[in-house]
């Protein structure tokens, strides 16, 4: 007859919530995973399978799960899974970024409606850059670099370890990336944008009895949907090379 003692029933719970905690925290905030469109029971269940795979590979502590001691780990893997998911839903803010600024340059700041995922007011093309984002951040294997990675981080920053604190640092460098590579990705749209300007503006000069408000705003969407489609080859590479700092960023965010 199988019988179960109290201290196995809390050894079997210690060993999937420590893990898990830091899973799920991880998966509430990484692109793609928590979309608004996933379930919450996909995720869950995302969250214990990826837990039944990693629990044999590392070593949990027996912490006394109604314990301070308990609690405060309880939190701390919270915060170092929010942490990592955040860096990672982070690096898609360039490309958001970069279609705000090439949609405002183009004129489209009307143009805008709810995004899920961002929880705000986007403008379109800045929708449409995101969603090829993320088909190129799928197509890499990124979902499951990000989940090794997670794996990665029981090693790097174990469950037992007490003393570790935000790398404020590192934060600090990826908010800069951030703008960086979004002008970067703009460029080509802003630069071509700024000539037609001024293009127009000369023009306006030489024949002022042209409507310029009603010519102006056609060249200008129509050079920048040109120069958009043109530049759409160029974002495989910054994508790829995001994914690469995102797996360093993501150990290092926590320390």
């Amino acid at each position: 007859m199988l019988t179960l003692h109290a201290s196995d029933l809390q050894q079997w719970i210690v060993q999937l919530l420590w893990p898990l905690t830091r899973i799920l925290g991880c998966i509430a905030v990484a692109p793609i995973f928590s979309h608004p469109a996933v379930p919450n029971r996909i995720k869950l269940g995302i969250g214990i399978m990826v837990t039944l795979a990693i629990v044999p590979t590392i070593q949990v502590p027996t912490i006394e799960v109604l314990s301070w001691g308990g609690l405060f780990s309880l939190l701390g893997q919270v915060l170092i899974g929010i942490s990592m998911g955040f860096v990672m839903r982070l690096l898609f803010s360039a490309v958001e970024m970069a279609g705000f600024m090439m949609g405002m340059s183009m004129g489209l700041g009307f143009a805008s409606f709810y995004d899920p995922q961002a929880h705000g007011q986007t403008i379109a093309i800045g929708q449409f850059l995101t969603m090829l984002a993320l088909l190129l951040f799928m197509s890499l294997d990124g979902h499951l670099i990000m989940i090794a990675v997670l794996a990665q981080s029981f090693e790097t920053m174990p469950i037992a370890t007490e003393h570790w604190q935000l790398n404020s640092q590192a934060i600090a460098a990826l908010g800069g990336h951030i703008f960086s590579q979004g002008l970067l990705l703009a460029l080509p749209v802003i630069a071509s944008l700024l000539i037609t300007n001024m293009a127009l503006g000369i023009l306006t000069k030489a024949a002022p009895q042209l409507n310029i408000f009603g010519i102006g705003f056609p060249i200008t969407i129509s050079v920048g949907m040109v120069m958009t489609m043109l530049s759409l080859p160029g974002l495989v590479g910054p994508v790829s090379r995001w994914l690469v700092d995102a797996q360093q960023l993501m150990l290092q965010v926590m320390r």
